[in-house]
């Protein structure tokens, strides 16, 4: 079979692989759709997000966000069978530490990371075990299923613990597949969306495409001040940073009123804040949010069918896999949204 590597130097290449065989309590997938998600770029770069030893050896297929058909199962595997559309949880874990066993697998002391640890979804095949796999409802594509994983599940859990409803003005920072995101999920719970960006392409994809009631250009015009003024100078109900960056964790503690709600997704190594002014004397509440528990990928999958949320709308680029390295520099240089390898 046909996978991608990384050897390094944002360097890409299509490598013949044995076809994996399942193994006990394991699932042959033959992959049907496969996003890139930004966290990729750091393996493309040479500096993995996550993952232990064997994601710096260049040699694992990535791809984490994978969904495709069942066409094999090993010994023991129970509630998965043969024709199953499913989608793949990204964290391995031990399967019986307290994590594990409440659904956060990625915070299981030994997890590992698909695509980073072991084999992803950017080949013809990937075999997961049994557990890691989330069937997909009849009514909802390969394509939106992949998107569902990381993208909308990491934004719907976060909504869902800031407790998004349609009396909120939400503020989303960052406006790429993940804030677009935001901006989908939020729009379906009844939110008033103001999305926030630098890249004008961005905020028009956001207004016309996505839904977000209101948009402001970080780069053009003051933020916070333009927030006060879009809610009569009370300040949002929550945020939402997708970006990572400082100024936009900053200004999404700043914009929020007293009793807000702040959910920092982006990722970001190190920030500086101001909690006198910025938490306490506003009684914020403020949280990290990174991806879901297991279980709750069914509720997702069901929130989407219902609310019809249309979640290939953050897809703006299709490719097949034999072009993975335009697909990837594509992506790198930020000519792409959401990009998806279908077969």
């Amino acid at each position: 079979m046909k996978g991608v590597v990384f050897p390094g130097q944002k360097q890409v290449q299509i490598q013949e692989f044995p076809v994996p065989i399942p193994g006990p309590n394991e699932v042959l997938i033959q992959m049907k759709a496969s996003a890139i998600c930004r966290s990729d770029m750091s393996i493309y770069y040479g500096n993995p997000v996550v993952g232990g030893d064997a994601a710096a050896t260049r040699t694992i297929i990535p791809g984490h966000e994978p969904a495709g058909l069942v066409v094999q199962t090993g010994e023991g595997v129970a509630s998965i069978r043969e024709g199953d559309r499913v989608a793949v949880y990204l964290a391995l874990g031990c399967g019986e530490c307290v994590h594990c066993k409440s659904g956060y697998m990625m915070f299981c002391t030994s997890w590992k990371c698909v695509g980073f640890d072991v084999h992803g979804g950017d080949a013809e095949y990937m075999v997961v075990p049994e557990k890691n796999c989330m069937k997909i409802p009849d009514s909802m594509s390969y394509v939106a299923a992949a998107v569902s994983t990381d993208a909308v599940g990491t934004l719907y859990h976060a909504q869902k613990r800031l407790h998004i409803s349609g009396k909120d003005t939400l503020v989303v920072f960052g406006l790429g597949p993940m804030g677009g995101a935001g901006i989908l999920v939020a729009k379906a719970l009844g939110a008033t969306v103001i999305a926030v960006d630098m890249i004008e392409e961005r905020l028009k994809l956001a207004k016309e495409e996505l839904g977000a009631d209101f948009t402001i250009n970080g780069k053009t015009e003051d933020v916070v001040s333009r927030i006060r003024e879009l809610t009569g100078n009370r300040g949002a109900d929550a945020a939402i940073d997708c970006s990572g960056s400082t100024i936009a964790e900053n200004q999404a503690l700043d914009c929020v009123r007293p009793h807000g709600r702040v959910a920092f997704v982006g990722e970001c190594r190190e920030s500086t804040i101001r909690p006198s002014e910025q938490l306490i004397r506003k009684q914020i509440t403020v949280m990290g949010s990174w991806y879901f528990p297991i279980q709750e990928f069914e509720e997702i999958c069901e929130f989407i069918v219902r609310k019809n949320v249309d979640v290939e709308k953050l897809v703006t680029h299709k490719f097949p896999l034999e072009q993975a390295e335009l697909a990837f520099q594509m992506f790198d240089e930020r000519k792409t949204e959401k990009a998806v390898f279908v077969w």
